[in-house]
């Protein structure tokens, strides 16, 4: 079928995987109309040949694209973030009117975001920035969708996602999350968790091999048994699918014939630099992303390793050990989202949104990655405290770090002492260590830094701010705090 003018509440443009999927997954739904258009014409067809039956009015050109839209016009790109992005709103912007609808549901930087709905906003045209998770399964049978953008566009789109978004106890897993950048900012910070959560249980894994001796095969058994459990997730699922898989050439488990280095595509290293720029520790996100850098240095790995005599021995552990590193990745999970939802509420701060932090925790326990019975509890955490300075001084999770803490420390302790490398599990354990702790050594780091530039500080025993005439008698004065 070819397209004809405004018959279509709903465009896609950009058809490879992620795009097309997408698009059959919004036309099977009742009340869709949905034209589509890809720049090379070969995506066009072969959709068009492979889902005639679902009733796409497919473009040939991006001028017979806008014409198939009824107004307002509503397209959704799914091209390559970045320049092919702009280059895909300013074609539509051009032909588009005040009060449509472009969306950038591709994993785009939310400052990008930030800027392009101001841009548009000038125009009279909104722009929605939508994470879209769950990957290809997702945006077929249902992700979880993040949009940002204004009321207005909202109330056009927000019936149309909800048409396609995963369920969950009833529920569609989408929520409008905030204003311009936000819905891009909230799928940052998942992917944040995601790759957390992913280090967690290669962790997990590494351990229960390499020290626990068990083969791919008791692992296997394992996350299963812990998909049974409070960890059942999606990658502890995927996780035993993985280890399950068979090499067809060499007869061999899988994960012993893929190379142990892993990639990233941004968002993870976005996650930690905006915290940091924020000024919220997401140590456990950054173990994560270095991890990953770390595993890809390959001839950093072989240098080091040419200067190596001898490397420990595992310790030996007891039976109880795979219950030990259960109880490890539980609390160590529970950290990484309290670090999550700390970044999220400082983002919200910082650039004037309003989060819903229950509900983005209600949209993320199906068709994303990171889904898992776990979030049903963060739902609740925030139902029961909307203010909660951090998940771990919910009751529930409090229970669940006291209940595995003393396991968690003979895992870190067994990690370091076999020469495994645990860092996320460390670095999980160290922040919440740090937050449990009644003083820290940054006492000591602010003496330091009023010695060599006179930064001044605080006293525990009188209001003021301090600085030490170091250099002359020593002296303390009262002074105004340093601006560097």
């Amino acid at each position: 079928m070819t397209a004809s003018t405004g018959q279509a509440n709903i465009g896609v443009v950009g058809l490879a995987v992620m795009g097309s999927n997408l698009a059959r997954n919004l036309a099977s739904r009742e009340g869709n109309t949905v034209a589509v258009y890809n720049r090379t014409q070969a995506r066009t067809d072969e959709l068009m040949a492979e889902h005639a039956d679902l009733g796409f009015l497919a473009a040939t050109t991006i001028d017979e694209f806008v014409a198939s839209l009824s107004t307002p016009r509503t397209a959704i790109i799914m091209v390559q973030a970045g320049r092919g992005t702009d280059a895909v709103i300013e074609q539509l912007a051009e032909r588009f009117e005040p009060g449509d609808i472009i969306v950038d549901g591709g994993n785009a930087n939310f400052q990008d975001t930030i800027r392009r709905e101001a841009e548009l906003r000038e125009k009279g045209l909104n722009f929605v920035g939508a994470g879209i998770s769950g990957g290809e399964e997702g945006a077929l049978n249902g992700p979880s969708i993040m949009p940002g953008g204004s009321d207005e566009a909202w109330q056009t789109l927000g019936p149309v996602l909800r048409s396609i978004a995963a369920v969950a106890e009833g529920e569609p897993c989408v929520t409008h999350v905030g204003h311009d950048g936000a819905g891009h900012f909230v799928k940052m910070v998942h992917n944040g968790i995601e790759y957390a959560d992913m280090q967690l249980i290669a962790e997990a894994y590494d351990l229960l091999r390499r020290v626990g001796g068990a083969s791919t095969e008791d692992l296997v058994g394992v996350f299963r048994a812990w998909n049974d459990g409070d960890l059942e997730s999606y990658l502890i699922e995927i996780t035993a699918e993985v280890l399950a898989q068979r090499d067809a050439e060499t007869g061999e488990p899988l994960v012993d014939v893929i190379a142990d280095q892993a990639g990233s595509k941004g968002t993870g290293v976005w996650t930690v630099q905006n915290a940091v720029g924020l000024g919220v520790p997401v140590s456990g996100i950054g173990e994560a992303v270095f991890a990953r850098a770390v595993s890809s240095k390959t001839t950093l790995r072989e240098a080091v390793r040419r200067t190596v005599v001898s490397r420990p021995d595992p310790v030996e552990v007891p039976d109880s050990f795979a219950d030990d590193v259960r109880a490890a990745l539980y609390a160590s999970k529970v950290v990484a989202y309290a670090q999550g939802f700390n970044l999220i509420v400082a983002g919200a701060e910082q650039y004037g949104w309003t989060i819903d932090l229950g509900a983005i925790a209600k949209i993320w326990r199906g068709g994303c990655i990171i889904r898992a019975q776990f979030l049903n509890r963060i739902v609740e955490a925030y139902q029961n405290n909307p203010d909660l300075q951090s998940l771990l001084e919910d009751p529930y999770f409090a229970k669940a770090i006291t209940d595995g803490e003393q396991a968690w420390r003979r895992i870190v302790s067994t990690a370091a002492a076999s020469g495994v490398p645990a860092p996320g599990f460390s670095s999980a354990l160290a922040y919440y260590d740090s937050l449990a702790s009644d003083r820290l050594p940054a006492a000591l780091i602010q003496g330091q830094r009023d010695f060599f530039g006179a930064h001044t500080y605080q006293r525990v025993d009188k209001p003021g701010v301090f600085h030490t005439l170091w250099s002359g008698d020593r002296t303390e004065i009262a002074t105004e705090p340093s601006t560097h």
